[in-house]
């Protein structure tokens, strides 16, 4: 688990003219999700997937928007978004690589992946190649013990891993990520 800590005092201004809750997103959200729970607030979670999905990152203004939509106080947003390790609250590459660091991982050399990306790409977990293709985490258990270790690259589960054979792997990704994990709009 992971606390991020911020800085609440300092005044917000909108990045960008248009809504990252789109007329679509609310929609959906509205239509699919609203109707499953007792209460708006309790479509968060989902709403927060749908944002990460469409942007690869929830902005400042998409946690105001996300307050406003569901009639929560936008502390309660920002204390939700900040609680799961999943949701990052800045851009990352197009590539995000999650490397698990689960107990069967760590006993099965996750540490080995992460030093290796750290010597080939020059990134440590939290970080982003000069050039914006790849950002590396370190996370808890992927649910993938039997494939320690394991990582994912983007949404995409890789396991039973080797450090130079993965670095290899990450080498030859495509210049753009296709699966719309790393779409920025």
């Amino acid at each position: 688990m992971a606390w991020l800590v911020e800085d609440r005092l300092k005044p917000y201004r909108a990045k960008r003219a248009e809504a990252y809750l789109t007329p679509e997103i609310k929609k959906l959200v509205s239509e699919k999700y609203f109707p499953r729970y007792p209460t708006k607030h309790a479509a968060l979670l989902p709403l927060f997937h749908i944002i990460m999905h469409e942007y690869g990152y929830i902005a400042e203004q998409a946690i105001d928007e996300a307050a406003d939509f569901l009639e929560i106080t936008r502390a309660q947003v920002q204390d939700a978004v900040s609680f799961y390790e999943e949701f990052r609250l800045t851009p990352s590459g197009e590539y995000v690589v999650n490397v698990c660091r689960s107990i069967a991982c760590e006993l099965c050399g996750h540490k080995d992946i992460i030093e290796k990306i750290r010597t080939v790409f020059g990134i440590d977990p939290g970080e982003t190649t000069a050039d914006n293709k790849i950002t590396l985490f370190e996370v808890e258990c992927l649910g993938a013990c039997e494939q320690a270790p394991c990582a994912l690259i983007n949404e995409d589960l890789h396991g039973c891993l080797k450090a130079d054979d993965f670095a290899v792997r990450l080498q030859q990704l495509p210049a753009a990520a296709s699966n719309g994990h790393g779409h920025r709009h």
